[in-house]
């Protein structure tokens, strides 16, 4: 196991970063970096003998947070900013049909999968709708809306391939 970064390397951070419990004078689930803040690197360790955990001092938030080697780009790594991300609760904006079977109604509640920012199709999303248990659908993010279910019921329509 071997550090992919050493210390004073700069760093992005992929998601929200929240307290665990462990962060002094914070609450449990308090925001404590933005996904896209960058920092530098100040220590490296280890957590149960098999995770490497970096002590990054993000900037603009004057903290240092530790951070998983999975939650970090290097910083000249492309980043695409994405509007939503890993748990998010999201609406579709439209009808959403596969193959021409309507799945998933205009204003149906999902949460977020998993985020992919590298498809050649642009920024998407593998997000799990309460309405199709069991399946993940590929939506692009111009597709969803944050969950607001009494303002997202439209009749626009859409297919997915």
């Amino acid at each position: 196991m071997r550090p992919r970064w050493k210390i004073d390397d700069e760093v992005r951070v992929v998601r929200n970063v929240r307290d665990d419990g462990t962060f002094p004078g914070a609450d449990v689930g308090e925001l404590l970096v933005r996904r896209g803040s960058t920092g530098l690197v100040r220590d490296i360790g280890t957590f149960l003998q098999d995770q490497i955990i970096y002590t990054v001092f993000f900037y603009e938030e004057n903290r240092l947070v530790g951070c998983r080697e999975e939650e970090l780009l290097g910083i000249d790594e492309p980043w695409v900013p994405s509007r939503y991300e890993f748990r998010e609760k999201v609406s579709s904006l439209a009808d959403l049909k596969v193959g021409g079977e309507l799945l998933i109604h205009a204003g149906d509640p999902g949460e977020i999968i998993k985020v992919i920012r590298d498809h050649p199709a642009g920024l998407i999303y593998h997000v799990h709708f309460d309405t199709l248990p069991g399946r993940v659908l590929q939506i692009p993010e111009a597709m969803l809306a944050p969950l607001h279910p009494a303002d997202q019921r439209g009749a626009n329509h859409a297919s997915l391939s």
